[in-house]
């Protein structure tokens, strides 16, 4: 797997930052965002250095429906009933902050406080 070295969440993903995570395989690890903007809030990150959705390539596919796929599960085990919202921000322009690609999934009763 390839990482960055100065990248936050390469440093999740290699165990040398904590996070409180609620999935992890062979592809990615997910974890609740430290500044959650919704009650459920967790992000979905792929293990290997992907810096945006404008790397993503043809051989990424598999990748991205494995987030796709494992959003709602993780919605569920949640106890997120009632619909959830998934967002992938790209590039600064598009609101990306940091520069790994990740999803955030956001559930739970609204309003929520942003977003």
């Amino acid at each position: 797997m390839s990482a960055d070295p100065n990248c936050i969440f390469c440093k999740i993903v290699a165990g040398q930052i904590p996070a409180k995570k609620v999935h992890e395989d062979d592809l990615v690890v997910a974890f609740h965002d430290i500044a959650p903007w919704a009650p459920v809030h967790v992000l979905i990150i792929p293990k290997r250095h992907i810096a945006s959705m404008t790397e993503v390539t043809e051989a990424d596919a598999a990748l991205l429906g494995h987030m796709n796929v494992l959003a709602p599960r993780l919605m569920a085990q949640l106890g997120v009933t009632d619909g959830f919202r998934q967002v992938i921000n790209t590039g600064r322009d598009g609101g990306q902050e940091v520069f790994l690609l990740h999803m955030h999934v956001m559930g739970g009763p609204r309003p929520w406080a942003k977003g």
